[in-house]
């Protein structure tokens, strides 16, 4: 019987299968702003036929909109006033492989191009983060990630869901009691996490272990460490196709970092380092460094990380429900301290010798990894190059640190440490500093605008 093609391919792979029928349909993606998968499926006839030469076409639009596809007036990039044309998505093969859970399919990653001038869109956040990765290629160094992300399951579809106005009374996550490490409440929901589970392996995509999370319905999925752009399109693919899976099984899940303001809420935990050019040394580990083995390489990286995490905030927490995240004793971080294994810190020091690494908290599931990641590299690096020393360790509970650089409150605090950033604008330029500034402008002012449940329950009468 033959074997089902499936997982990473190469193009030539491709091009046989799809003369022999065994690929119909090609998924061509590029992510936006939000760190959505856009794009088209193509057929094999068309890809046969050269389709597949040249990349395809996408409006511009689709890194100018909101999080409900508005196109919103005030990018310098895509208006009405341009007539909103086309950009080219070219693919990346590196990035193409065949979905296991879905028939004769495949998807490959693109990268925006402006097809007059065949240079890279600046505003895309996969080019964003590979312009970072050229930065530090050129420093002599070759980042290692790695993402860890959490989510509810619900044991109702997206569409029940979105039915009931999205109301908690009418959500229930799956499960009845805390989740966190508990085979026993994981078993319930082990259906769909193993299938989960599987596809992606299948899909090389490396997922290391899953286990149940601090809430009822919540789980938390680690993938394996590797280069940083992959990991980074691992990221996205995952969410992606976790909910199409999970479309498939008639169950939900949520990737929002606060779903609602009384569960644990949803964090996307980063690991970081730096090794040689060729992938055999962490440089980030120094057998006589002090302390904890830490070379002063990743000493001035992580004093970067603490002295710019306010400012880079738009790039790992990106919309206004991300910051309802951030509060004392919740498990998210608060405040930008360092330690040794302490879950408490916005920064923990973990692994030993040559798995010695820096594990960002700040993030939540919602994070775009492709701009997290560039945040990171950008904010280290201006450590590194300005010779920035670390402050001393946090030891104990950093929610009760007085003195230490607070996580920003809101999306407006964010915004403001963003935009007076001069070291944002020098990492990432004024027209992508701009852009995502306006990004997060147009997210304020949407929430703004709208009356929510909890004020007419606290003033429809009272007021």
């Amino acid at each position: 019987m033959k074997e089902a093609l499936v997982g990473p391919i190469s193009r030539e792979q491709l091009q046989t299968a799809m003369e022999v029928g065994d690929i119909d349909t090609v998924v061509v993606a590029i992510c936006d702003m939000q760190g959505r998968l856009m794009g088209k499926r193509l057929t094999a006839d068309f890809c046969l036929r050269g389709g597949l030469d040249h990349g395809t076409h996408f409006c511009q639009y689709l890194l100018g909109t909101d999080m409900e596809m508005n196109t919103p007036d005030g990018y310098a990039l895509m208006h009405w006033e341009t007539g909103y044309g086309d950009w080219l998505a070219k693919p990346d093969w590196s990035t193409l492989r065949v979905l296991p859970w879905y028939e004769k399919t495949a998807v490959v990653l693109a990268n925006p191009y402006d097809d007059e001038t065949d240079s890279p869109v600046p505003v895309a956040p996969r080019n964003i983060l590979q312009r970072q990765l050229g930065r530090v290629d050129g420093l002599g160094y070759r980042p290692m990630m790695a993402s860890e992300l959490e989510f509810y399951l619900f044991r109702q579809s997206f569409e029940d869901v979105a039915a009931h106005g999205f109301e908690p009374s009418a959500i229930r996550p799956a499960g009845h009691y805390n989740e966190d490490y508990n085979l026993l409440q994981g078993w319930r929901n082990e259906s769909v996490y193993r299938l989960i589970r599987n596809h992606m392996v299948k899909a090389g995509i490396p997922v290391e272990s899953s286990k149940g999370e601090a809430a009822v319905g919540q789980h938390e999925i680690n993938f394996t460490y590797t280069d940083a752009l992959p990991a980074a399109d691992q990221h996205v693919l995952f969410k992606h196709g976790t909910k199409e899976i999970c479309m498939q099984e008639g169950v939900a899940v949520t990737f929002m970092a606060k779903p609602h303001h009384a569960w644990t809420g949803s964090s996307g935990h980063l690991h970081i380092s730096l090794w040689d050019l060729d992938g055999h040394c962490n440089l980030f580990y120094d057998p006589d460094g002090s302390p904890y083995g830490m070379s002063a390489l990743m000493q001035s990286f992580l004093a970067g990380l603490l002295a710019n995490i306010r400012a880079f905030s738009l790039f790992v927490a990106s919309n206004v429900n991300s910051y309802k995240r951030y509060a004392l004793g919740s498990w998210a971080p608060v405040n930008a301290v360092w330690s040794r294994d302490n879950r408490t810190a916005g920064f923990r020091i973990v692994g030993r010798g040559q798995s010695l690494r820096i594990e960002c908290r700040i993030p939540g599931a919602d994070v775009n990894p492709y701009l997290a990641y560039s945040a990171l590299l950008a904010a280290g690096l201006h450590g590194v190059e300005s010779g920035l020393r670390l402050p001393d360790e946090f030891k104990g509970n950093a929610y009760a640190s007085g003195h230490a650089a607070r996580v920003p409150h809101s999306l407006y605090e964010a915004m403001q440490t963003w935009r007076e950033s001069d070291v944002v604008r020098q990492s990432f330029g004024d027209t992508v500093t701009d852009h995502y500034y306006h990004m997060a402008l147009v997210e304020q002012q949407a929430y703004d605008a709208v009356v929510t449940d909890w004020e007419r329950s606290r003033y429809f009468e009272q007021g």
